[in-house]
């Protein structure tokens, strides 16, 4: 039942029965009619103030309902700062991997520039480093535009920063070319002796001492010559090195 509707009608009602207890007071005893109009007033007070009650529970409710919805609003804002920062957050370990993944490739890269490589130069395999592989390449390069005398230059500049390199045999044997070339015949025959002395197995040896006696035939040292291709001829009798060293020795006098 609805209390707030039915208020009047019991207050219009309590009024009728209050006027109607005049007019016929003589139908009833005093004492019943005051008894009946305290009752009756005493329910409409109840009523009204069930009423006043319930109207005061119905404005908490409301009260509770707006907190808690505000309540909500601010855990909403709270959970989207959370999101976001949370975001913020990813993007961020993201980054850190990303730059610890360049970060790592660079070392390496770095670590690749020093660290030593296999190569093979003259039938010969030994480990470089890539610095030592980057400045024979170059000096032969110069070799092979025909600049001699700055070829000279470069191989030996290079035996003197790598001496113990697997690249000292062929570096050697390239400069005494140079020095051949440009005609130096004293320089040229010592480092081709070097290599006989110190790599006689190396490839280039036998060509190292047929190189030996053209440099002696040039000084006009005929006996000299002589003497290094019979010996070229023993020591290597199956090179190519040696077949020309037998042709030399039929031309000399």
């Amino acid at each position: 039942m609805n209390l707030t509707r039915s208020t009047p009608r019991w207050i219009a009602l309590a009024a009728l029965m209050a006027c109607a207890s005049t007019s016929q007071a003589a139908l009833f005893e005093d004492g019943d009619a005051r008894r009946a109009i305290i009752e009756l007033r005493q329910r409409v007070d109840q009523l009204t103030q069930g009423n006043n009650q319930n109207g005061e529970d119905t404005s908490q409710v409301r009260r509770s309902l707006l907190d808690f919805q505000s309540q909500i609003e601010s855990m909403r804002g709270e959970m989207n700062k959370l999101r976001g920062e949370n975001e913020t957050l990813r993007r961020e370990v993201a980054d850190l991997k990303r730059g610890q993944t360049d970060l790592a490739k660079g070392v390496e890269a770095r670590l690749q520039q020093f660290e030593p490589v296999s190569v093979t130069v003259d039938g010969q395999e030994f480990k470089a480093d890539p610095a030592e592989k980057r400045d024979f390449e170059a000096a032969l390069g110069v070799f092979r535009t025909g600049k001699f005398a700055d070829a000279a230059g470069v191989f030996s500049s290079f035996i003197q920063r790598y001496p113990k390199s697997g690249y000292v045999p062929s570096a050697r044997f390239w400069l005494g070319n140079a020095y051949y070339a440009t005609r130096d015949y004293k320089p040229a025959i010592d480092n081709f002796k070097l290599i006989l002395a110190q790599a006689p197995e190396h490839m280039r040896a036998p060509d190292s001492a047929l190189s030996i006696a053209n440099c002696q035939i040039e000084l006009k040292d005929t006996k000299a010559a002589r003497k290094t291709l019979e010996d070229l001829i023993a020591a290597y009798p199956q090179s190519d090195a040696a077949a020309a060293a037998k042709e030399r020795l039929s031309k000399l006098k």
